[in-house]
């Protein structure tokens, strides 16, 4: 990663927060000055300098304004004489911002907007656009977000992955439709976080899951030791088909909410007490010596909250057979619930996607942005003592005796 030195100006500084757009003065400022530095090293000179390794010159500068969460953006962006300055540094705006934008133009051409989406489009690009515009624009992102979603994923191992679903509205042949966004996360050998894909399927049901675990398949997705999901039964049913051998996690968080769902309310705050305390036990003999204490005490009070405990315990307790460090963040899908809350806060804007490709365009925006902060930020898991662990169960495995053996001995 390239290190910047950047000065603030002081007038700046005062301004931060005295001014409404004081923080977009400031951002604006420090970006201004990483471009003037990325273009020093394109160039190998800074300006008047003689150098040898001088590889061309500059000639001015353009203006880029662009309209982020923190105020409209004026940046200076280098001109070379020979060839284009090239910067990563508007790569991330343009992939999710320009999603959003996108399907907000494409619900104007299509007559579906409301009036105030038409008076953000055109303060975003003005009041100029038309079909042939969107469909340049969508020329330059789809590739990008469809080349990412459809990647080779063979060349890794996911021990750990975790799924989810979100349901979304989409106009289709003149009517709206709800559609559901199903999206899959792993955690790699290595202990780091990656989105794996997603799809929109018409359903959450059992044949639009088993659809797109075959196609997670085909692009390479192996090695995989435990899924991570809620009891939805169709979800459920294409996971046991899927990947035979796998661990199957119940999510406690959607667990202890079903459990609660049907528990009088002068109990649930006791109750959800309890349940915690058997999800935060040290070792499985443990959890289940405090799941009958739990069942003693209400299962003559909540007898519809016990019986549902007891019929999703073990399900909800498969983690307890790894090691400790990698069990707190494998017991829920609650790393891939923050995805959907990121996609939500886009797709509120919408309302209802203009069509299925504008939503597969800004979630896989997102979803593509969130990955290269995860491959590039901490590591999620140790994966250290998992491996060792793995080790030792192959070894036990291939040292009992097969049944021919027996019969011989």
């Amino acid at each position: 990663m390239a290190h910047y030195q950047v000065t603030v100006d002081g007038e700046v500084l005062q301004q931060l927060f005295s001014r409404d757009d004081g923080l977009a003065r400031l951002v604006e400022q420090v970006l201004n000055q990483i471009l003037e530095a990325q273009v020093t090293e394109q160039l190998k000179a800074k300006p008047y300098e003689r150098t040898e390794e001088r590889q061309g010159y500059r000639n001015g500068h353009r203006e880029k304004p662009i309209v982020t969460r923190i105020g409209r953006l004026v940046l200076e962006v280098p001109r070379v004489r020979s060839g284009e300055f090239s910067t990563e540094i508007f790569e991330r705006y343009q992939r999710s911002e320009q999603a959003l934008l996108l399907a907000l133009m494409e619900m104007v051409i299509n007559g579906v907007s409301t009036r105030k989406v038409r008076a953000v489009v055109e303060e975003l690009c003005g009041t100029e656009f038309s079909k042939s515009t969107v469909s340049e624009l969508c020329k330059r992102l789809d590739p990008i977000v469809k080349a990412w979603n459809e990647r080779d994923l063979s060349e890794k191992e996911y021990p750990f992955i975790l799924v989810d679903a979100l349901v979304i509205k989409v106009r289709k042949g003149g009517r709206v439709r709800v559609q559901s966004v199903l999206i899959a996360a792993g955690v790699n050998r290595e202990g780091y976080r990656e989105i794996l894909g997603l799809m929109i399927g018409d359903s959450e049901s059992e044949a639009s899951w088993s659809e797109f675990f075959s196609w997670l398949k085909k692009r390479g997705l192996r090695g995989v030791d435990l899924v991570v999901s809620d009891d939805h039964k169709g979800l459920v049913n294409s996971i046991m088909t899927h990947f035979q051998g796998a661990s199957w996690q119940r999510c406690q968080t959607h667990f202890v909410r079903n459990i609660l769902e049907v528990c009088p309310k002068s109990l649930q705050r006791k109750l959800h007490a309890r349940l915690r305390h058997i999800f935060d036990a040290p070792d499985i003999e443990t959890a289940r010596r405090l799941l009958e204490e739990v069942v003693q005490e209400f299962e003559g009070l909540a007898p519809k909250a016990i019986e549902g405990l007891e019929a999703g315990f073990e399900d909800a307790m498969a983690v307890m057979a790894l090691p400790e460090p990698v069990r707190r963040r494998l017991r829920t899908t609650n790393a891939i619930e923050r995805l959907n809350r990121e996609i939500r806060r886009r797709e509120r804007v919408i309302g209802i996607f203009p069509n299925e490709e504008a939503a597969l365009r800004l979630i896989g925006a997102v979803l593509m942005e969130i990955d290269e902060a995860w491959a590039t930020g901490h590591r999620y898991l140790d994966m250290r003592e998992y491996w060792i662990w793995r080790d030792k169960q192959e070894g036990a495995e291939s040292a009992k005796p097969n049944r021919t053996e027996k019969e011989a001995a």
